[in-house]
């Protein structure tokens, strides 16, 4: 029996699911979830190309204010969020910001509203894979400081607010009942998603930097779902969120 150590298989290869190969992506990523959306992150950019479709893998790289950029869609949830994660880095990205959507969880944050996240409550299944629950799940504080800082002026131009805060990554979407969204916002958490602690987890492993910037869709405490009519005001935070990530990318240099 020869068992397969995937920590060393495919290291120098064009990566399984994400269908890059060494070289074609630049060192900082934005990471949507959706695909569709990683065409809006390339209306900023010029000179884009499209590297790869692959499943929920969608990658484009141009360039912004003088640097490389890449961008690619996660897909939904941890499970793919790290995958994509743990292959970009073997193509050469170091640096990870997420552009996404988050249902705010506290008292007037609005749709379209930016999230920056602090610290992800670990309530998914993929990071106990790499680590015990004790560990926690924390962004680059450089990073995430500028991220704050960027999204704070950004939403502030256009009339809108920013917030900064814990968010929490639930894997079921439709499983979180009232009670559930009652007990997170008693413990104040800020908004919920479901990618930021694997990718969180899997930067810190690697040696990675990662921060996150989310637009908000709902409140889920103010009665708005995502069924509520929020989408034109969501579209415009992504697109802000976009700008905020970019922004940081640059003045760090990432």
């Amino acid at each position: 029996m020869s068992v397969v150590d995937k920590s060393a298989a495919g290291l120098d290869a064009r990566q399984y699911h994400i269908a890059i190969a060494p070289g074609e992506v630049s060192s900082v990523a934005l990471l949507p979830g959706d695909p569709f959306r990683v065409p809006l992150v390339a209306e900023f950019l010029t000179d884009v190309k499209e590297v790869a479709h692959n499943r929920e893998h969608r990658t484009m790289t141009g360039w912004y204010k003088g640097r490389h950029i890449t961008a690619t869609s996660t897909g939904m949830g941890c499970p793919s969020t790290a995958i994509a994660v743990e292959e970009l880095a073997r193509v050469g990205v170091t640096s990870f910001i997420r552009v996404g959507s988050s249902a705010g969880l506290q008292p007037g944050i609005a749709p379209g509203d930016l999230l920056v996240s602090e610290g992800s409550f670990r309530n998914d299944g993929t990071t106990d894979a790499y680590l015990p629950k004790g560990f926690p799940a924390v962004p680059d504080l450089e990073l995430t400081t500028a991220l704050a800082r960027h999204a704070e002026r950004i939403a502030g131009a256009a009339g809108t607010n920013s917030f900064r805060g814990i968010s929490v990554s639930d894997d079921a979407f439709y499983a979180e009942t009232p009670e559930w969204i009652a007990q997170l916002n008693t413990m104040g958490i800020l908004n919920v998603e479901m990618e930021a602690s694997a990718l969180y987890i899997v930067a810190r492993l690697r040696g990675l930097r990662a921060g996150m910037v989310c637009a908000c869709s709902s409140n889920l405490v103010d009665g708005a779902s995502l069924y509520s009519g929020t989408k034109a005001d969501l579209q415009a935070g992504w697109m802000r969120s976009i700008e905020a990530a970019l922004e940081t990318a640059v003045e760090l240099e990432l």
